[in-house]
Parts: C-alpha cells; structure tokens; sequence
C-alpha cells in the first residue's frame, strides 16, 4: 500500500478532538475545515515539559526517514503512557514536486491531512511569499517615485521569493523597456530561504514580528549608506499579511498525536527549524515534545542548537540522531543501485559518518543522545549488529525502529530510552561558540568542531561583505547560519562519510538583521534550488474525484 493509501484508510479525529484531549480552549481554535486549525494560545512553556530533538546522519539518496521517526516517536510516547506533542516544519512545494517529494512521514508514520499539509495547508507559505514581494514593490516603488531614500538600484540586496524550484529565477532583470523605470539585475529565492520565513520562525508576537521586519535590511544608498524596511515604512503592511501566518498550525498524526506544524525555513540555506512559537505551544501542552531539524545534524541540530535555542532560551533534554543501513552503505561507498545487498565493508566505512554527528552532539553540546536506526525490509541482523556495536562503542545507546509499517508500536524501545535520557542527568548544554567570539571564530567553531575542516578560507566578496556590514551592525555579536550542501560535511557534496583533510570555502556573508543572524555562504550553494531532470512534479496523477497519487 502507498502512503496516501495507507491515510485514506485510517479513520482519523476531528480537530476538535484533539484540541480537547490537550486541554485547548475552543475558542482559541480557527478552523480551517474538520482535521487542520490554527491556534491562537499564548505559549506558557511547564518547568517540567522535555524537550526532545530528532536529527539525522547527512542524507542520501537512500533515505533516512528523520520525519517519519519523529512521528513514530511520538505516537510510541503517547501508547507508553507519556503525554506527547509533535511540532514541525511545514513542506515547502520546492521538494514537494522537486527531487524530495513530501514531508509528512510515510507509512503509518504520517501527519494528517498530509495532502493538505504538503500543498496549500493553511496558506502560510503563500503569505510569506506575498509579505516578502510587497517589500520588494515597495523599494522599487520607491525608486521609480522620486527615489527620495537615495536607494541604488544595484545595491539592492532584498530578493523576492517564490515558492517553487526555478533556477531560471536565479539572475532576473526587471523594469526591462518599461517606460521611466530603472532597469535593475534582480533575484530570486526559495520560500523556504527568504527572510520573512526565518523572522516568522523566531518571532514570539505580533509587535516582535513587526520590529523585526522593520530591520530587514534592503539597500543601499549611492553612498552606502544602509536602507531598511523601517525607512520605507514597510513594517505594518507586512504585519498584516503575515498575522495569521503567525499563528501555528494544529494536525495529527494518523496515531492521533497533537501536531503543531509551522514555518519551514531550510537548513542548508536557513536555520532550518519550525517556529520557536509552535515548540512552545508544544511544550505548555505536553510533557514531552518531538521536534526535528532540517538535513543532517551539522546543518539542523547545529543550528536548532546555536540559533534557535541562543535566541528563544529553549534547552533539548535528549537528541535522536536517525541512520538507515542504506544510507550508511552508500557513504562507504556502496552503489547506490544494490543498497539491498549486505555488504559489511561499506557499512564499516559509512558509518564514520554517523559517528561524527553523534560524537558532536555528545562532546561539543554535552547532551544526551541515542541512535535509532531506521529499519529497512533488507537490512540483515548482521548489518544491523555492526551498527549497534559501533555505536555502543561511543558509550551511547542504540534503538531498531520499525515505524513505517508498525507505526508508534515500532518505536516502543526507543521511546522508553528516550524517557529515561530526558529525566537523568543531562550535563551542562553547551554552544558550539560564545556569543562574543568574532564572526571568523564562530564559522572556525562550526567547521573545525561540527564538520571536521582543516581550516576555513574567506574570499575577497565575503571580507568585503564583513567591511561593508560592520557600518551596519555588530557583526561579530551575530550568531551564525552557514549555507552549504546537505550532502557532506565539507561543502563539497561529492565528499561523503567522515572527512577530515578539507577546507571550508565561505563565498559571500549576508545580514538577516529582522531574523538576527547573519549567513555565511559556502562553496556553491544556491538559495534557489532547480529541478531534477526527472522531477515529481512530473509523476503525479490526479483523477476525476481529485484523488492524487504520486505526491511522494
């Protein structure tokens, strides 16, 4: 049976439901039809509520099965007696009919309505897309209406946006042969890696959302001066588009788990976590609270850890790092056709990968952790048995999960260790740099501490970058998102498994001032991915009752 066969075939609650069993008030619900509502409760986080992050080895065509894990996980919580919420990211329709396909789990391991959820939802990405636009109008409004800010038109450093994958949008020129309007080069990025989605996601109200939208930086001036969304007085408009955006999302899972699905900013390109908001909400209802990372753990857990948690004071009392035997093989060097083969020699080899995330999150964030490996039909009790071994081997324990065919009863191991971390001594959580180290010696820390680089190498643009923007903030009291390739640790996604004798290469520095981070570019990430040459775009069907199939 296909996932959207395995949905239509559970009998799911109405949100009401749900609502109810956590103890929401109705009238804090807007529904948004029988099974999806948004929720307007102001987040009032128990002392006593875990926190429990689900991160992952550097992904692979294989598969890791990070998200389905989280589900399984907290429906194995809630059927071992422990109150459980999920909260999550939303998809973004650039992998829904690009290269990924959805984000809502698989198996009996799903949110629902996952077709809802990974298409329109409740129309947040959309508003996003449209808050960002209308500040992109409004500059080159005010550029065409006199120009009274002084703005140079090829200064301009806020893009619009665009919720797709379309590497034509890449390099843009706009106003071409219009009629007393400047001709100005123009881009575009993904949904997912615009501001306005990392502001949604940190933002904790309305009037935070407004100030920061207001020091969004936007241009320049001819003569350099800094020109900010508060100049144009943009700040307001923005507000209004996005104030039920703001609000998080409330779903299930085909369990019956509560799950607050918001924002989703990418980890490759962003900070790749859902909004602090929906973890909050999350944790007033629950005792324990599942949340996941976008990508691998040197790019989602590093940043839920040293973005996320620096800015909202949240604190993770257990980390799952998920690996699947596949995975694992092909960065050993396996051939990615005959993954369902045993071979001992390249598991042996891949596995340096999964034991370098493992190892940050135990040494240089001093928390607890546990495997999970993501049980495939042919993995082999061998295989399974190396992986095991090495991973105990580290002092950490090690959980088989079934949850794709068992849901949350394939997850009940995992669950009782996962209890048991989150209530023992956990340490002293650390990040991975201080708040006053340089801008050099935060992206030194995450590339010599977290991806295992030599050195890091800054180019002429990127030392400019750092000149320029010290006229326009405290650079060196930023936290730091590096944007680079999910696929490895260097920034090189060739380079697989652990490496060790590589460069960080940082390309270019931008200032995310309403978000309050600045990114790092690495090697040759882009933050408008394309589509593959055969995209699932391409393999979906719709039928006459509007039955889709094909939407993973």
């Amino acid at each position: 049976m296909t996932d959207i066969e395995i949905a239509r075939n559970c009998k799911i609650k109405k949100i009401t439901q749900i609502a109810r069993k956590l103890g929401i008030p109705q009238n804090d619900l807007e529904l948004y039809g029988n099974f999806k509502a948004k929720v307007t409760t102001k987040p009032s986080v128990s002392d006593n509520a875990k926190l429990v992050l689900v991160t992952a080895i550097n992904p692979t065509a294989a598969g890791e099965g990070k998200t389905t894990v989280s589900i399984g996980l907290a429906d194995a919580l809630n059927q071992i007696g422990a109150k459980a919420c999920l909260a999550l990211r939303e998809p973004s329709l650039g992998p829904v009919f690009g290269i990924k396909g959805g984000a809502t789990g698989g198996g009996y391991a799903q949110i629902t309505p996952m077709e809802d959820i990974n298409l329109h939802f409740t129309g947040d990405f959309h508003a996003i897309s449209a808050a960002n636009n209308l500040l992109c109008a409004l500059i080159d409004n005010s550029v065409f209406q006199g120009n009274a800010l002084d703005i140079d038109p090829n200064r301009i450093v806020f893009n619009r946006t665009l919720d797709v994958n379309d590497r034509a949008l890449r390099g843009v020129t706009v106003n071409h042969g219009v009629k007393n309007a400047v001709e100005h080069g123009e881009k575009f990025n993904i949904t997912a890696a615009c501001e306005i989605m990392a502001i949604l996601a940190l933002s904790s109200d309305l009037d935070d959302l407004k100030k920061r939208i207001g020091k969004i930086l936007v241009a320049y001036t001819y003569g350099g001066k800094p020109i900010f969304a508060s100049d144009l007085h943009a700040e307001n408009a923005l507000t209004i588009l996005l104030k039920d955006a703001l609000k998080p999302n409330l779903v299930q899972t085909l369990g019956g788990t509560p799950t607050f699905v918001h924002c989703g900013p990418f980890a490759n390109i962003a900070h790749g976590c859902n909004s602090v908001q929906a973890t909050e909400l999350a944790m007033t209802y629950a005792d324990y609270t599942v949340t996941e990372a976008g990508f691998g753990a040197d790019l989602g857990a590093e940043k839920f850890f040293d973005v996320k948690c620096r800015v909202s004071g949240l604190r993770p009392n257990a980390v799952v790092v998920v690996a699947t035997i596949r995975a694992l093989k092909l960065h050993g060097g396996a051939d990615k056709s005959n993954l369902a083969v045993k071979d001992i020699k390249a598991l042996k080899k891949g596995i340096s990968n999964l034991e370098r995330h493992v190892c940050n999150i135990k040494d240089v964030y001093r928390l607890p952790v546990v495997v999970a490996i993501n049980r495939f039909t042919s993995d082999s009790l061998q295989e399974i048995d190396v992986v095991k071994q090495a991973v105990q081997r580290l002092g950490v324990d090690v959980s088989v999960c079934d949850v794709w065919a068992k849901g949350g009863k394939g997850a009940h191991d995992l669950a009782h260790k996962v209890v048991e971390l989150c209530h023992a001594d956990n340490g002293e959580f650390r990040f991975a740099y201080d708040d006053n180290d340089s801008i050099f010696d935060k992206i030194r820390s995450i590339a010599t501490k977290i991806y295992g680089a030599k050195d890091v190498a800054f180019s002429g643009e990127a030392l400019s970058s750092i000149s320029a923007l010290r006229n326009v903030c405290d650079v060196d009291g930023l936290p730091v998102v590096i944007a680079k390739t999910q696929y490895s640790f260097s920034d090189d996604p060739n380079l697989l498994g652990a490496p060790d004798d590589f460069t960080i290469n940082i390309r270019d520095i931008e200032y995310r001032g309403g978000a309050g981070f600045l990114v790092a570019i690495a090697g040759n990430m882009l933050l408008m991915p394309g589509l593959s040459k055969n995209p699932n775009a391409v393999n979906m069907t719709i039928d006459g009752e509007g039955k889709i199939s094909g939407l993973y």
